[in-house]
């Protein structure tokens, strides 16, 4: 049975200055998304479209605001509204983690329809762009979870090979690492399906409708193994709120690519 090792969060210290593990975590997704979406733009049909990687750079500018603003207040909304009301100044504490991904989405849709209003593109053209770059972020994240001993699993059989013990969660019951299982499934199994789905010419907003719905899949799965949240616990159907917070992303993936499929566009410069 493993023992989680309760890193330090702080992962270097310069006199007041302390660099967070977390923070790290996040300049890594956000140097991914640079990386992978200037790649993204060298494909014929997006380069057709005008897409150079100064385009990239004002994109991620946007994401970063739109993450941070929507990841943090989609936590403090989704999921402690009433503690952050009692200490509001804890509200701008990100380093200490907490950072809901739904509220992370709906910050960065936000941030890519104000960029596409000033830009002149169709939304779904940007978000098709971004898609596939998108969970590799999400897999760095995860890791920032495990180092900081955050969102452990649920009780695993002791038997099982990589059962951990989180001290963190006030016991020394077995769980699963489920935010390990999280960087594998929405992290590194999503970005795998969407990079190979998006190497080829889609419909405008299938590349999208496949990542809302993949995601909500993977993420519906992994929280069978994630310990709810103590002051939320499960809620109606034994569902946690993140399964809850997956399903209208599931039916709204499958009715997008369905409805892009129908539309039968194929992204191009017209």
């Amino acid at each position: 049975m493993l023992v989680h090792p309760q890193f330090n969060p702080v992962a270097l210290s310069l006199g007041p200055v302390q660099i967070h593990w977390y923070g790290l975590t996040y300049l890594a997704a956000f140097g991914l998304f640079l990386l992978l979406a200037a790649r993204r733009v060298r494909y014929p049909w997006l380069a057709e479209q005008g897409w150079t990687r100064r385009d990239v750079e004002d994109l991620l500018f946007f994401g970063v605001v739109g993450v941070i603003l929507g990841g943090r207040l989609g936590y403090v909304l989704f999921y402690k509204p009433g503690y952050y009301l009692a200490h509001p100044l804890e509200i701008l504490a990100v380093w200490q983690g907490g950072m809901a991904f739904h509220g992370g989405l709906l910050g960065v849709l936000a941030a890519v329809a104000l960029y596409a209003l000033r830009r002149g593109r169709p939304f779904l053209q940007v978000t098709d762009l971004i898609a596939p770059c998108v969970p590799v972020g999400l897999a760095a994240g995860r890791i920032g979870n495990f180092i900081n001993g955050e969102l452990w699993g649920r009780a695993a059989d002791p038997a099982l090979p990589w059962a951990m013990v989180f001290p963190q969660s006030g016991s020394m019951i077995p769980r699963h690492p489920s935010q390990l299982y999280q960087f594998a499934l929405e992290g590194m199994l999503l970005f795998g399906l969407l990079w190979w789905y998006a190497r080829r010419p889609r419909a405008t907003g299938q590349v999208s409708g496949a990542f809302l719905f993949g995601y909500g899949v993977l993420r519906f799965a992994a929280e069978y193994f994630r310990e709810p949240d103590a002051f939320l616990g499960l809620r109606a159907l034994g569902f946690s709120q993140g399964q809850w917070l997956s399903l209208p992303m599931i039916a709204a993936g499958a009715l997008m690519w369905a409805w892009a499929a129908r539309r039968g566009r194929v992204a191009s410069a017209a």
